[in-house]
């Protein structure tokens, strides 16, 4: 009995924590500045911060990883007589799912826990309840322009992603392994299509940016406003936005280009 009840309140409490999670995320969503310029402001600083700050680590992991994947393809490809592939290959693999999932994932360690800290910390600094003590409220000020700056900067980053590790694996397999440029482009764009592949990782990428912007936001307004506190929230974000992600993608990836 002493197991039931204590799996039935860990439940409960779980329940909880998500109504609480999805009440503040319609708030965050509704609460926009109403004031143009400063709503502009604001958004412009977020879009800096999260987006640009995280542009090159996503610019210089998309180069990499699509050099290795150009190599991996054109070694197994190779064996087949079918090398010239390795441009299908790449983009294919990139657009629909290697772009959206190590962008998120990149997204989620360096800009989500970077809200999650600057969000917690102004938590244990008391600003949030200074501007509310002045009539501002906070979710508002703070958190609708950092969460939507989010919603923007990973679906952008995602392209560029993509776009990094085509030009990549373009300079290891035309460059060095000796494929063809026109068959490594004729290829790709015979077999990539817009409305099914580029738009369901456009999709995918979306998706990840609203999730692991409302886990990084909740998590560091809900923190505990002590040092520890805010270094569990941040470990948090990065845990559960990475758990997220690759469950989300499963579940996506089953929706778009599952035969069921």
């Amino acid at each position: 009995m002493n197991m039931l009840m204590g799996l039935g309140a860990w439940f409960l409490n779980w329940l909880e924590a998500v109504g609480r999670a999805g009440i503040f995320l319609a708030q965050s969503v509704l609460r926009i500045p109403v004031r143009f310029k400063e709503s502009v402001r604001l958004l412009v600083n977020q879009l800096y911060a999260v987006g640009v700050l995280s542009l090159v680590i996503v610019v210089v992991s998309g180069a990499f990883i699509g050099m290795v994947l150009a190599l991996q393809g054109y070694s197994i490809l190779s064996k087949f007589g079918s090398e010239e592939a390795v441009g299908q290959l790449l983009a294919l693999s990139l657009l629909r799912e290697l772009a959206p999932v190590v962008t998120a994932l990149l997204f989620a360690g360096r800009a989500g826990s970077s809200l999650t800290a600057e969000i917690g910390l102004m938590k244990a600094t008391e600003q949030l309840s200074s501007y509310e003590m002045m009539g501002v409220d906070p979710l508002r000020r703070i958190i609708a322009p950092r969460f939507i700056a989010g919603v923007i900067c990973l679906p952008l980053l995602s392209i560029i992603f993509s776009a990094t590790g085509i030009i990549g694996g373009l300079v290891v397999s035309v460059g060095w392994l000796g494929v063809h440029d026109g068959a490594f482009w004729s290829l790709m764009q015979q077999s990539v299509y817009f409305d099914t592949d580029i738009m369901n990782g456009f999709i995918k990428a979306l998706c990840f940016s609203v999730v692991v912007t409302w886990i990084a936001v909740y998590q560091g307004y809900e923190c505990v406003p002590t040092s520890e506190g805010i270094g569990k929230a941040t470990t948090r974000t990065v845990v559960l936005g990475s758990l997220a992600i690759l469950a989300l993608d499963f579940v996506l990836t089953a929706a778009m280009f599952g035969d069921f």
